[in-house]
């Protein structure tokens, strides 16, 4: 399993010094240790280290399990909005009328600054829980 995997520096200097080892201890020549090193500083998987050390005994290179891949983030959700408008766009044209019918029980055109005063005032209540 994970002999695709790629290997780098650390590995095959790990792999150079157990192939030490076993020259050390008499399982391969000084021909062989060095043909073995040249395939080691050639080889780019785990599977090419490995092969090189199908016919010794134990050690042999040992690789840190394969890591697991991340999860995915979740997909993206848009952000929920109020079924309903903050406040009754009823309102509206309840308020001009009644500014209107004021305008001409007052005949003051002060009256018509009463309309973003009373619709701030019921878009603020709409807000409320």
């Amino acid at each position: 399993m994970g002999q695709e995997i790629r290997i780098g520096d650390a590995e095959r200097e790990k792999a150079l010094e157990l192939l030490g080892v076993h020259l050390g201890d008499g399982r391969l020549t000084i021909t062989e240790y060095g043909d073995r090193s040249a395939q080691v500083t050639t080889a780019r998987t785990r599977g090419e280290l490995l092969a090189l050390f199908a016919d010794l005994p134990a050690p042999k290179p040992q690789f840190e399990p394969r890591p697991a891949v991340p999860p995915m983030p979740p997909a993206f959700v848009p952000p929920s909005f109020p079924a309903r408008p903050r406040f009754d766009r009823s309102y509206v044209p309840a308020v001009v009328l009644g500014c209107v019918a004021l305008f001409f029980a007052f005949r003051s055109p002060a009256v018509f600054l009463l309309i973003p005063v009373v619709m701030l005032i019921l878009h603020a209540r709409g807000r409320r829980p």
